[in-house]
Formats: C-alpha cells, sequence, structure tokens
C-alpha cells in the first residue's frame, strides 16, 4: 500500500506513527462489547486529530493502533487525547472499570514507520493474534 503525501496550507507531510498502550496492571479486561465500544471511540477520536487510523488491533491486554498524523499534533498529545477520552467515556458506560484507580497506564510506546512500510506494521499487528 503507497501511501501519499498530505498537505495543508503551510506544509507538506507523511507521518506515521505505531502507537501501543495497555490497561492498567495489564489486566485482559478489553474483551466482548467492551473491545467492541472501545474501537467505536478509537475510530470517531481520530478525525478530531486529524488522524487517518491506518492498522487497529485490540488484544485482550493491549492495543496496536497505526495512524497518520499531521505535525500540528504531537505523538504524546495524539496518545494522551486517545487515551483520556475513551478512559472517560468507557468507565461511564461499564461500571466495573470504575473500581480499578485508572484504565489505562501512564506509559506508551510509540515508534515511526520510517523503514518499515505500513503493510509490515499491519502484518506485525495481526500475528499478535496468534501469540499466546
Amino acid at each position: 500500500m503507497k501511501q501519499m503525501y498530505h498537505s495543508n496550507d503551510t506544509c507538506v507531510f507523511l507521518i506515521n506513527y505505531h502507537l501501543v498502550w495497555c490497561p492498567k496492571r495489564r489486566r485482559k479486561i478489553l474483551v466482548d462489547r467492551l473491545k467492541t465500544r472501545l474501537e467505536e471511540l478509537i475510530r470517531e477520536t481520530a478525525p478530531e486529530l486529524e488522524c487517518e487510523i491506518l492498522a487497529l488491533e485490540i488484544m485482550p491486554d493491549h492495543i496496536h493502533l497505526v495512524v497518520s498524523a499531521t505535525p500540528q499534533w504531537a505523538p504524546n498529545q495524539i496518545v494522551s487525547r486517545f487515551k483520556s477520552k475513551t478512559s472517560r467515556i468507557l468507565r461511564q458506560e461499564f461500571p466495573f472499570l470504575q473500581r480499578m484507580p485508572s484504565l489505562w497506564t501512564r506509559s506508551y510506546f510509540c515508534s515511526t514507520a520510517r523503514h518499515v512500510s505500513a503493510n509490515t506494521i499491519r502484518r506485525y499487528i495481526e500475528a499478535q493474534r496468534t501469540r499466546g
């Protein structure tokens, strides 16, 4: 999949981030209805951040997300917005999450996709399903 450069009034860019984050204490809670709702929230938040989702895989204990972003948003801002919005809404809709001190850990993984194609990252994320 060849990606095209994007542009706005002041610049031309192609920025892809591979982001990974997990629930507090790596609990395996991202399943069933919670997983479905989390995916909906991530997909509705992406346009607010001017991001395009290239790949998304929600495992029971972590999330892999590959986004094409604009230079106006730093990676920490993107992750923070995804985590804060999803946490707030999911904790309102799923009362058992309120027993946790917080839904997400403070940490996250971020990598740029400079030397690796989006397809390679997508294959890696899909292969996560087969791991034990």
